[in-house]
């Protein structure tokens, strides 16, 4: 049966991915030693109570009348039954002597002395027999005195109730079995919450070490694989090679893609998938599938870390920014850094510790960070999260710190909301952050929130605006879009192919997860369902300027500085270059990331 594109979408959206341990599940925890509202040992207690209550009654009125001639002769035989084996004899003989005065009682009745005498013998033959009868039946039972009666009623209700304690074991072993399933839900929940602090920790205050050592190691086995590819490769069939750029149906694209095949072969796996959702409709649907399947905060970190340390995009970009603000800050004593988009914050952690470190002694530093709160990629919490860890980071380095977090549409924010001081030096930061700001193509009627932010940005007469983008154009039309995100993707695929093993499970997740998104969303939305609308960086140097913003020149050691780290360290296909003022980043010959540094166009020159 042919699959529908419901069926063939779902199923590959709901494809297994590394495990993820679930950080947002909800409980309800019953407290060690207390029941559900449905628990049978409720119905049990409250079964014995009105027992008791109805045995407590009875004991009274035995109580009140125990006295009474007519009661003393019926619970004479059953007393005999519970007394000890020693007094017996005194009982038997008590018996006898009451059965004599019955005797005389019967004889003293006129008229019917053999009629009497006779059902009087038959009587006492049967008592007789049933006392007899009785202790041969104490026989049986045990020596114990105390024997219970509840005990007793249990017995005698074993076998009619034998499936009422079938079905208690049945509760209790439920309950038991949901307990247990809760208290291994915590554990795991504490288990990853461990994790995640002992990840944060690693890459605040560890982060420029373990990205050389995960270098080291992808290198490692980049090699292993190599010799092992080209030991196979005697023995294998060349299979045909597919250009993407051609296949703008989905039935070809999905013929040929892969999660875990060659770099073509999985991009292709991420834009069948947004293909399927354009053409089924299912776009809003799909994203909110996508809100509730996302990577965790620990396979997140995972992934950035691999990302790290196999491409020199973000360690270039990060490092100009510290460079700059280093320049900046020369025989400064006071640094404010306003931040769009904070992304954890690791990008700073490295500007606290060498500000800490810097002759002179450290200087005062206060963070704005900038979250949009409705930001559906990046939730409030992380932004006060991204605080904590900032200030964690200052006080180990011996740094004067203060973070400040500003909850609002970055369009919105003004100088005023700052709370600025006229003897810092004022740095604002863009680290990939603006392409998600809306554009004129959503809005034709109204201003760019683009061309606001900027404005605003030139209002508050920063030091120094550093800005880092995404480079590449989407256009209008959809053709335009997927050429675009496919030209981009393309060289983000081929990096990673070139960089990391394609065995390695974390690069599943990074690509099919973390850029699977961002094709996702590039390929199945329009409109203000878009969450990034890139643009080419001569496009944004068009921009500042209309916005009063003046470019600042490249100092000519930083960029030396990191086309020599990048040679050193990466794969000879990562390029830096420049281009005016702006400073290039690429992979085979595709500029993929630009960064500028920028003013208000009247403030001096320095």
């Amino acid at each position: 049966m042919a699959t529908t594109p419901e069926e063939f979408f779902a199923e590959g959206l709901m494809d297994p991915s590394p495990p993820s341990p679930v950080v947002f599940l909800d409980f309800l925890l019953i407290p060690e030693g207390c029941q559900g509202p449905f628990s049978p040992d409720d119905t049990v207690l409250s079964y014995v109570s009105d027992m008791l209550m109805e045995e407590d009654s009875g004991d009274k009125l035995l109580y009140q009348y125990s006295d009474h001639s007519a009661l003393v002769q019926v619970q004479q035989p059953f007393a005999q039954i519970f007394s000890p084996p020693s007094s017996r004899v005194d009982h038997d003989n008590r018996n006898r002597g009451d059965m004599d005065e019955i005797k005389d009682l019967f004889q003293n009745n006129n008229g019917h002395q053999s009629t009497l005498d006779s059902a009087f013998s038959r009587g006492v033959d049967a008592v007789g027999a049933f006392l007899r009868g009785m202790e041969e039946a104490k026989m049986f039972l045990p020596n114990d005195n105390g024997f219970r009666r509840d005990e007793l009623v249990n017995c005698m209700s074993r076998e009619s109730s034998n499936h009422c304690g079938v079905k208690k074991r049945h509760n209790r072993d439920k309950h038991q079995d949901e307990v247990s399933r809760a208290s291994k839900a915590v554990k795991m929940m504490e288990q990853e919450e461990i994790g995640e602090h002992k990840m944060f920790n690693e890459m605040m205050f560890h982060g420029y070490e373990i990205c050389i050592t995960s270098m080291e190691n992808l290198l490692i086995s980049m090699a292993m694989e190599s010799e092992k590819n080209n030991r196979k490769s005697i023995s294998n069939k060349t299979r045909d090679v597919v250009d993407l750029r051609t296949l703008l149906l989905l039935k070809q694209i999905k013929k040929h893609a892969s999660a875990s095949g060659d770099a073509t072969q999985r991009l292709a796996q991420c834009f069948a998938k947004g293909l399927e959702a354009r053409l089924v409709g299912t776009g809003s649907h799909l994203w909110q599938l996508l809100i509730t399947k996302r990577s965790s905060v620990m396979e997140f970190l995972q992934a950035y870390k691999l990302y790290l340390a196999a491409g020199s995009f973000i360690k270039v970009a990060v490092t100009y920014l510290i460079m700059t603000v280093m320049h900046a800050m020369m025989g400064k004593s006071k640094l404010h850094i306003v931040d769009y988009g904070p992304h954890f914050g690791f990008h700073l952690a490295g500007l606290l510790r060498l500000l800490a470190s810097r002759e002179g002694g450290p200087p005062e530093v206060k963070v704005t960070a900038i979250g949009c709160p409705n930001l559906r990629s990046w939730p409030t919490e992380r932004t006060e999260d991204t605080g904590m860890w900032l200030s964690k980071c200052a006080r180990e380095f011996g740094l004067p710190f203060k973070f400040h977090a500003i909850m609002m549409k970055s369009d919105k924010v003004r100088i005023e909301d700052l709370k600025t001081d006229d003897d810092e030096v004022l740095v604002v930061n863009d680290l990939f952050n603006f392409s998600t700001l809306m554009d004129e193509s959503v809005f034709f009627d109204h201003p760019s929130h683009r061309d606001i932010v900027l404005n605003n940005i030139r209002n508050m007469r920063p030091n120094v605006f550093i800005q880092s983008i995404v480079n590449y154009s989407c256009g209008s039309s959809f053709l335009s879009w997927f050429r675009g995100a496919l030209f981009y993707h393309t060289s983000l695929f081929d990096m990673l192919d070139a960089t990391i093993p394609r065995e390695n499970q974390l690069r599943v997740l990074l690509e099919q997860g973390l850029l699977g998104h961002a094709t996702l969303n590039a390929i199945a939305y329009e409109g203000v369902d878009l969450m990034d609308r890139p643009e080419k960086y001569k496009q944004w140097q068009v921009r500042n300027q209309r916005a009063g913003l003046r470019q600042l020149p490249l100092k000519p050691h930083i960029v030396k500085e990191l086309k020599e780290k990048v040679k050193q360290n990466h794969h000879n296909e990562f390029l830096v270059s420049e281009d005016g003022q702006w400073l290039l980043q690429g992979w085979t010959g595709h500029t993929l990331f630009a960064h500028s540094t920028w003013v208000a166009e009247d403030a001096p020159s320095k």
